[in-house]
C-alpha cells in the first residue's frame, strides 16, 4: 500500500508540475470572463455548439480510440514530405497569394497586407517538446522567414492551431490578433499587449483595414489545453477584401452552419477546410472528407483547398487517406481542389496546384 501511495503521488506531483508549463495558457478571467458569460453560447459554465455535441460517440468510445491510436500502423509518410521554399517577403501586391505551411497554417497576403492563419513554426505541438513532431520535410519555414504581419488569426485554442513558441517568436513582428472569444487570455499570458488582442463572438466583425473585414461565424468543435475544456470559443471566419473572399474554417464538424455562412457570404473564391484527423468515434466535432466537399458545396466555394492534414498524425487513420477520400468525393462533386505543395505560392483567380504530390510520397 506504502509503494501504491507513493506511485500515485509522484504521479499527482507530476501531472501538477507539467499543468504548471507556460504553454498550457490561462482560462479567462476578469474583465474578460464578464464579457465571456454574455456570449449566447455560453451557459452552466462553459461554450456549447449550437447542436448538441459530445465530443466522444459510442460507448468505451475514449479507452478504444486511445488503444487504436496506441496500436496504428501507417500513420506517418515512409519519406520526406516534398516542398517549395518561396520567399515570403515579396509576394505580389496585385493577387491575393496564399502559402500553406502544412496542416492549418498558411500566410494570406490579400490587399497588400499579411495575414498568418494558425502558425505552427515549431517541431511538436504538444506541451512537451518530445510528443506529436512534425512529419520529416515539413519544418522548412521558420519565424525568421516570415514578413511584418498585419494580423494573426487564431481559429481556436488546441495545441495544433495555437502554439506557444511560434506566438512567442512572432508577436514582436505581429501589428494584431484576432482571435474568438476567450482565447485572448492565452495570448496576454504570454506577452501580447491586450491593446494588440481582438476577440470576436460568432457573428462578430471586426476591420482588419479599410478594405479588409474579418467576421467571426460559427463552427461546431470544443476547445481546451488543460483538464477542463470549453472554457473558450471556436470559431471560423469569413475574410472579405477589395480582392476576394476566404472562407478560413479552423477546425469543426457537419452541420447547418455550413449552408448558413454560404447563405450570408458566399459565395467564397476560396474555402479552407479541415479533411484530415478524423474517426467515427469523434465523428460529430471533425469532418471527414466527404463531409468536407459537402460544406464547401454548403458554403458555396468556388474552389476547396484541405487542411488539418500533412504534417502531424492525431488519427489513427493512414496519413495520406484523407487527402485520397477527398480527392475522390471533389471529382464526384465536379468541386475545384487545390492541393499545394508547402510553401507552393497559391494565387487566386489562377488556375489552382492540383498535383497529387502525396502519391509520390508512398512509392
Amino acid at each position: 500500500m506504502i509503494i501504491v501511495a507513493i506511485v500515485v503521488g509522484v504521479l499527482t506531483f507530476s501531472a501538477i508540475t507539467i499543468l504548471q508549463l507556460k504553454a498550457f495558457g490561462k482560462m479567462p478571467s476578469g474583465k474578460r470572463l464578464e464579457r465571456v458569460k454574455r456570449s449566447p453560447q455560453y451557459h452552466d459554465g462553459k461554450f456549447h455548439n449550437a447542436s448538441p455535441t459530445p465530443m466522444m460517440t459510442g460507448d468505451n468510445a475514449t479507452w478504444e480510440t486511445l488503444t487504436e491510436f496506441l496500436s496504428s500502423k501507417n500513420t506517418e509518410p515512409p519519406k520526406p514530405i516534398p516542398s517549395v521554399k518561396t520567399d515570403l517577403k515579396a509576394l505580389p501586391d496585385s493577387v491575393p497569394t496564399l502559402v500553406w505551411f502544412g496542416h492549418s497554417g498558411y500566410l494570406l497576403h490579400v490587399d497588400g497586407k499579411n495575414i498568418l492563419v494558425d502558425p505552427i513554426f515549431a517541431e511538436s505541438i504538444a506541451p512537451v517538446p518530445w510528443f506529436m513532431k512534425s512529419y520529416a520535410g515539413t519544418s522548412v519555414y521558420s519565424v525568421d522567414d516570415l514578413p511584418p504581419l498585419d494580423a494573426v488569426i487564431i481559429t481556436h485554442d488546441h495545441y495544433d492551431h495555437l502554439n506557444y513558441e511560434t506566438i512567442t517568436k512572432i508577436i514582436a513582428k505581429t501589428k494584431h490578433f484576432y482571435t474568438a472569444l476567450g482565447v485572448g487570455e492565452h495570448l496576454a499570458y504570454w506577452g501580447v499587449d491586450e491593446q494588440n488582442i481582438t476577440e470576436l463572438d460568432w457573428w462578430e466583425k471586426a476591420d482588419i483595414t479599410s478594405s479588409i473585414s474579418l467576421t467571426a461565424t460559427p463552427a461546431r468543435h470544443f476547445s481546451g489545453r488543460g483538464i477542463i475544456n470549453d472554457k473558450t470559443l471556436w470559431a471560423s471566419f469569413a475574410l472579405t477584401s477589395s480582392q476576394a473572399k476566404i472562407y478560413i474554417g479552423g477546425d469543426s464538424g457537419y452541420d447547418t452552419h455550413f449552408k448558413t455562412i454560404g447563405e450570408k457570404f458566399g459565395p467564397f473564391d476560396l474555402v479552407m477546410l479541415e479533411c484530415g484527423q478524423y474517426n467515427k468515434k469523434w465523428a460529430l466535432i471533425h469532418l471527414m472528407p466527404e463531409e468536407t466537399v459537402q460544406a464547401s458545396l454548403d458554403l458555396k466555394a468556388t474552389a476547396l483547398m484541405p487542411m488539418h492534414w500533412g504534417r502531424f498524425t492525431l488519427a489513427s487513420h493512414t496519413w495520406d487517406e484523407p487527402i485520397t477520400r477527398l480527392e475522390a468525393s471533389a471529382i464526384a462533386s465536379s468541386l475545384a481542389l487545390c492541393t499545394p505543395l508547402i510553401g507552393e505560392p497559391v494565387r487566386l483567380a489562377a488556375p489552382y496546384p492540383h498535383s497529387a504530390w502525396w502519391k509520390n510520397v508512398n512509392q
